[in-house]
């Protein structure tokens, strides 16, 4: 089970997850954050970055006097790990639930309703 992580440490996640690079150093990192409109001090980036590091998300190498940091948790685990924590919660882990909500609801545009159609479809079809 993954640790809960903070919004502000999701923003950083989110920065690492979307670097195209296999490792990301901590002025890529600063620097997204201010393109974000999100500035942040250098003592709170580090100790954000040690927290991720502590709850198994990160890992860092040290070379020379900078960390390259990699991922140790993928988006999409992120992701699934905290639907399933949402299900439960909310929906008493019925996707069922939460699908009838997004649609009962007028939650989901005409396009994204067709897509998640077909994706059903083509589940049964494969079953």
């Amino acid at each position: 089970m993954l640790q809960q992580i903070s919004d502000a440490e999701l923003e950083i996640m989110k920065i690492v997850w979307g670097n195209p690079d296999e490792v990301t150093l901590f002025p890529y990192i600063m620097d997204e954050l201010a393109k974000k409109g999100r500035p942040c001090q250098k003592n709170t980036l580090i100790v954000l970055l040690s927290r991720l590091m502590n709850k198994g998300f990160l890992s860092a190498r040290k070379i020379g006097r900078r960390n390259e940091y990699t991922t140790l948790v993928s988006e999409t685990e992120y992701q699934t790990a905290q639907t399933k924590n949402f299900l439960n919660k909310i929906y008493e882990g019925s996707a069922k639930g939460l699908v009838s909500n997004l649609i009962l609801g007028d939650l989901l545009a005409d396009e994204e309703y067709e897509e998640l159609k077909k994706l059903l479809e083509k589940g049964n079809k494969e079953s």
